[in-house]
């Protein structure tokens, strides 16, 4: 299972991208986001999703995980196949897209080409979730002492809800205003202001 490519581009469009490694040819296909983040010449490292199916095996390439992690998470629903997450992840960033998730907003995601309001629904009730861990996924760690004070909960749970697309001074008010003991899990301090900021 290829998961991770590095070489040159010898050929680009903007759906996919030839990346020569080695002297061998591996057709990937991209987000426009990718494409638009490609350098103009010069190595390139894709991670890289291996999709397999009966009559063919198809490369999905994205420049960071986090991408990657997002699109395995869009084709985990049922009813989104890889061509569809690519067109969501095309025309919305995952960080923009988790928050649209998170706060379940139909007319937003319904924006996207291909997606409709069914669509939309089973997409939020599936990674709503899902999306919110993602924000903590990007928190950056820290050290053990940070993690067991109230100080560095709040921190971090503003860290996330930045990551997620909120402004820093509406995660900031949201987190300053609960009230939670030190040894309380970084999700429940994001999950209740999460609630504040949706209201």
């Amino acid at each position: 299972m290829i998961a991770l490519l590095t070489g040159e581009i010898a050929q680009r469009h903007t759906e996919a991208i030839v990346i020569d490694v080695a002297g061998v040819g591996y057709r990937v296909q991209i987000p426009l986001s990718t494409f638009y983040s490609l350098p103009e010449n010069g190595k390139i490292s894709l991670h890289i999703h291996t999709h397999v199916k009966e009559d063919a095996i198809n490369l999905f390439g994205f420049l960071s995980v986090e991408e990657k992690n997002f699109f395995a998470l869009l084709i985990s629903v049922s009813g989104v196949g890889p061509k569809l997450a690519i067109n969501i992840l095309s025309h919305m960033p995952a960080g923009e897209l988790a928050l649209a998730l998170v706060e379940a907003d139909i007319p937003r995601l319904t924006s996207i080409p291909g997606i409709g309001k069914k669509s939309a629904e089973r997409l939020v009730l599936e990674l709503q979730d899902k999306a919110a861990n993602f924000a903590m996924d990007k928190v950056v760690d820290v050290s053990t002492g940070n993690k067991s004070s109230p100080a560095g909960l709040r921190e971090d749970a503003i860290s996330a809800l930045v990551n997620l697309g909120y402004k820093e001074n509406l995660a900031n008010k949201a987190v300053q205003s609960l009230n939670f003991p030190s040894d309380t899990a970084l999700e429940e301090v994001l999950k209740k202001a999460l609630q504040l900021l949706r209201k």
